[in-house]
């Protein structure tokens, strides 16, 4: 039998876009309409926000395991979360976690080395493209990375925030995205990675001009992978 996965969830599309990936995904697995067991849990967008404004991850971290001892009692076997920021708590979330968890970054990192990726962009939040959750991963196997300059991050975050969190898709954002792309790409980017799991709502393969690492879709055949294995 799959293993049952339980997703933690924090901003709701990413979470629904991870959800959908498993589930759409699974039957390549599995056969026709079926997929493994899936449980998700949230707390609200805005108990998140709280902490990550302040940076007390301590404070996110006991968030997240709310959620994972729900989805324990739930009957979920592993975790995943499908937002990249919140992975700044990770060390602390695992350590008092109830269930084994797939880190996010780790396994984006994975993909970028098996394609011999050696130098990624990083589009996300502030607090993520600011944060070590992706440096950490990256150097651990020698790939370097580019994120754009303080003015544009700001803009980034404000377009996640304001728009993509709610679905809203608008087409100056996603120029905007697009142009940031194209100026990674200029700086010696080979690939790039779509570091928030709204992201890859705005930022589309056949439109970019780098290759992208959707954090969303990787994490989710991550999870289906070791859910079957």
């Amino acid at each position: 039998m799959p293993k049952h996965i339980g997703i933690v969830a924090c901003s709701y599309e990413g979470a629904a876009l991870c959800y959908r990936t498993i589930c759409n995904e699974g039957s390549d697995f599995l056969g026709e309409h079926n997929h493994p067991e899936v449980s998700l849990h949230t707390h609200p967008l805005s108990e998140y926000m709280r902490f990550i404004e302040t940076g007390d991850w301590e404070g996110v971290a006991d968030i997240m395991l709310s959620s994972s001892e729900k989805l324990f009692k739930a009957g979920a076997d592993f975790l995943i979360s499908p937002d990249n920021t919140i992975h700044q708590a990770y060390s602390s979330v695992i350590s008092r976690s109830p269930l084994p968890w797939l880190h996010i970054g780790e396994e984006v990192a994975k993909v970028a080395e098996i394609n011999k990726f050696r130098k990624t962009g990083i589009l996300g939040t502030r607090f993520l493209m600011e944060g070590p959750v992706y440096p950490e991963v990256l150097k651990a196997r020698g790939i370097n990375y580019s994120v754009p300059s303080a003015e544009k991050r700001i803009r980034i975050n404000d377009i996640i925030f304001n728009e993509l969190v709610y679905g809203v898709i608008e087409e100056g954002s996603k120029k905007f995205f697009l142009d940031i792309v194209d100026e990674l790409k200029k700086g010696g980017c080979d690939s790039v990675i779509l570091g928030c799991t709204e992201i890859p709502l705005i930022v589309l393969p056949g439109e970019s001009s780098l290759p992208v690492l959707d954090s969303t879709r990787l994490l989710a055949r991550a999870a289906l992978n070791y859910s079957i294995s």
